[in-house]
């Protein structure tokens, strides 16, 4: 093996690491934060100071992460667990004290045959493994978005109104 980079990633510890797509990184760290980096550059961090707001610094830290390539799975030392969207870090799931105690690690339900049929119509899986000794399926539901034959044809709507409102406000408009 040959190393390739090297540079700091976080004050102290790094409590788990996941390759992505794209040559993308995640990283969680004993210093409370994940960050998402493609090859020496940060391109995206979590704070819980940021990201909860009203929790003390040092009340959680993020202990696990796995990058699907849409969504970024998290655990923490507290046992709650959270998706966020793997771009952006928006959280779109949250359970608090999902387990007991420390979450140590998550995994995503792989895109494979079986693992379409226990998302059962939903957007993603994740798996989390505690010192509990429990594992427990979390599922992140279909987000709604309108179809865009549908958007299109709202577009096409608004259009003929707008010249139909204006053609009776300036009778010769067109």
């Amino acid at each position: 093996m040959k190393k390739m980079l090297e540079f700091k990633a976080h004050d102290g510890e790094i409590e788990d690491i996941a390759l992505g797509p794209d040559n993308k990184v995640v990283t969680a760290g004993r210093d409370f934060q994940c960050c998402v980096w493609q090859q020496d550059q940060l391109v995206t961090g979590l704070r819980w100071n940021e990201n909860l707001p009203g929790i003390p610094d040092k009340a959680y830290r993020y202990q696990a992460c796995r990058d699907s390539g849409t969504f970024l799975g998290l655990g923490t030392v507290t046992g709650s667990v959270a998706i966020h969207i793997a771009f952006s870090l928006q959280r779109l799931y949250y359970v608090k004290e999902a387990h007991g105690i420390v979450v140590t690690d998550v995994a995503f339900v792989p895109e494979s045959q079986r693992g379409r049929e226990l998302l059962a119509g939903n957007e993603a899986a994740l798996l989390s493994v505690a010192v509990d000794s429990r594992c427990k399926l979390h599922l992140l539901p279909s987000r709604r978005s309108l179809p865009i034959w549908l958007l299109l044809l709202l577009c096409a709507g608004l259009i003929v109104a707008a010249i139909l409102l204006l053609q009776l406000a300036f009778p010769g408009f067109l």
